[in-house]
């Protein structure tokens, strides 16, 4: 859907509704779209970004203890 702005301005809160739906709203200027209003893209549906990957990711012990090699740099 294509939208001008001067419209646009008046009718936000029923463009988010629209865009939280699915609906991609297409922002104009003279015609031009410039902006594009549409729901955040969630991976695995609904499930925000915030501990998505619990239990999917193991970081070692050891990960930021630096070797020998490294004595001469961190002096």
């Amino acid at each position: 859907m294509n939208i001008p702005m001067a419209k646009a301005k008046a009718q936000l809160s029923e463009l988010v509704k629209r865009a939280q739906a699915g609906e991609k709203i297409h922002l104009t200027k003279h015609g031009e779209v410039v902006a594009t209003l549409s729901a955040p893209f969630r991976p695995g549906g609904s499930k925000g970004l915030l501990g998505a990957l619990k239990g999917q990711i193991w970081i070692a012990d050891d990960f930021d203890e630096l070797g020998p090699e490294w004595d001469e740099y961190t002096k």
